[in-house]
């Protein structure tokens, strides 16, 4: 089983993300894989050990599937790597236009 990772956010970016996961969750990984990638850190949470964080990622997205990511009260629910890539490509460019 892998470790929440809680690295240090991207200074470009105003808040750090929140990763809902699952453990054994192929989209999960592969959500973790392109933040690590992109280098932006976030704070993890393992839904399948953590009712709190199971209830959080529900109401948040209103759904019972991962993984899930908020950002700023940005939520992208049940995605793959085709759909988190533009979401963080427009974040961080967001985040380059208020500086």
């Amino acid at each position: 089983m892998r470790a929440p990772v809680t690295t240090p956010v991207d200074s470009r970016l105003n808040s750090r993300p929140v990763l809902y996961t699952k453990i054994d969750c192929p989209w999960c990984a592969e959500a973790r894989e392109v933040l690590d990638r992109q280098g932006i850190g976030c704070d993890e949470r393992i839904v399948t050990t953590d009712a709190d964080a199971c209830a959080e990622m529900m109401r948040l997205s209103g759904q019972a599937k991962a993984p899930v990511l908020d950002w700023s009260g940005e939520i992208l629910a049940d995605f793959g790597a085709a759909e988190l890539e533009p979401f963080l490509a427009a974040k961080v460019l967001a985040s380059e236009v208020r500086s």
